[in-house]
């Protein structure tokens, strides 16, 4: 009775916790973020922007947190990225990352967090944590 009360439990415990498609889906959207504001920063047009693909990826640590009173993860491992350019394709192995990702009270939709620093006009840096919908 015991062993049927922990597996129920861990059963219903296991959407409370990124899995690893959901750490896929936040690592896609933080590249394709990076990815597009470099192309913008270095006026590379978007024709020229490779497509990517990312898998194997090895979660090492998940660390419950809260974020602006939500409870979130911050999710720590590596993952393997490859580039499609149209003559060559290239691949990275084991390149590690970091994100965090929000669950919302209602508890059916996950948000990828960032902490972004704004400075103001008195010099002052402050940060701020951003959220976007991982669809």
């Amino acid at each position: 009775m015991l062993i049927g009360l922990i597996a129920i439990s861990l059963t219903a415990c296991g959407g409370n916790v990124p899995n690893r498609a959901l750490v896929e889906k936040a690592i896609a959207l933080q590249f394709s973020q990076t990815q597009t504001e470099l192309s913008r920063q270095l006026a590379v047009p978007s024709a020229v922007q490779p497509s990517f693909h990312i898998d194997d990826i090895k979660i090492k640590a998940r660390q419950a947190i809260k974020i602006e009173g939500l409870r979130a993860y911050r999710v720590r491992g590596t993952y393997s990225l490859t580039l499609n350019y149209p003559k060559r394709q290239i691949v990275q192995k084991r390149n590690p990352f970091e994100v965090y990702l929000q669950r919302q009270s209602e508890g059916k939709t996950w948000r990828l967090a960032r902490l972004e620093s704004i400075q103001n006009a008195t010099q002052d840096i402050t940060n701020r944590w951003v959220t976007q919908l991982i669809q």
